[in-house]
């Protein structure tokens, strides 16, 4: 399978621009979920600027209807 990481870039919703998975959704997913934690992909923006992409966090998001 090849890997998109350039369109996969262009549309990364991660404000950590310096981050080598970025693009690299596969890398970053399995990275994320190895810490227990979501992609920032999967946050609101105002959310994932806090750069908490914890499970609790998730679902607190989730309980208040902000996702």
């Amino acid at each position: 399978m090849e890997c998109k990481v350039e369109k996969n870039s262009k549309n990364c919703a991660c404000t950590y621009t310096g981050c080598s998975k970025r693009g690299v959704c596969c890398d970053c997913i399995r990275y994320h979920l190895s810490m227990r934690q979501l992609p920032g992909c999967c946050f609101p923006k105002d959310a994932e600027k806090t750069y908490d992409r914890s499970f609790e966090h998730f679902t607190k998001l989730v309980n208040e209807k902000k996702i």
